[in-house]
């Protein structure tokens, strides 16, 4: 793998069901020495995790990374909050359309790009269960095209 190159960890396939990403933004994370060899060894849990504003400053709550097997002492708690790193208009403009809008802001996956961890986050809108439906429903039928197609020819 060359430095260019982005390696995916972990991806959030339950906030695709769960909600319409409108938006995306890429996020730096603030991880300590042992999160970050855990995390490349593919360590890192992203459901049910989601993203809030305190004080000016975005974090990421609910996202596990599981402890270093050769961290010992170092280990940090995997539950933490994690503080994510982005422009202040960026947090800004995000915490405003989610409190606006009655929008969620959703980790949806994890990467490693150049040598450093990197989150996307997406600016989510929560699916009803007619809208969950109407998704199955398409799948199935494009499932079902394929195959007819693939038999006939």
């Amino acid at each position: 793998m060359t430095k260019n190159e982005i390696q995916v960890i972990a991806r959030n396939k339950k906030a695709y069901h769960d909600y319409f990403v409108l938006d995306k933004y890429e996020a730096g994370i603030e991880l300590y020495g042992t999160e970050i060899k855990s995390i490349r060894q593919g360590k890192v849990n992203l459901k049910d995790s989601f993203c809030s504003v305190d004080d000016g400053e975005m974090y990421a709550i609910g996202m596990h990374i599981s402890p270093y097997e050769q961290g010992n002492i170092f280990n940090r708690d995997p539950m933490r909050k994690k503080k994510l790193l982005l422009h202040k208009k960026e947090i800004m403009k995000l915490f405003g359309q989610s409190r606006e809008q009655g929008l969620s802001i959703v980790p949806l996956e994890l990467y490693i790009k150049k040598g450093r961890a990197k989150l996307e986050i997406g600016l989510c809108k929560g699916k009803k269960l007619h809208d969950k439906r109407d998704v199955a429903a398409k799948r199935d039928a494009q499932r079902t095209i394929e195959r007819e197609f693939k038999e006939r020819y």
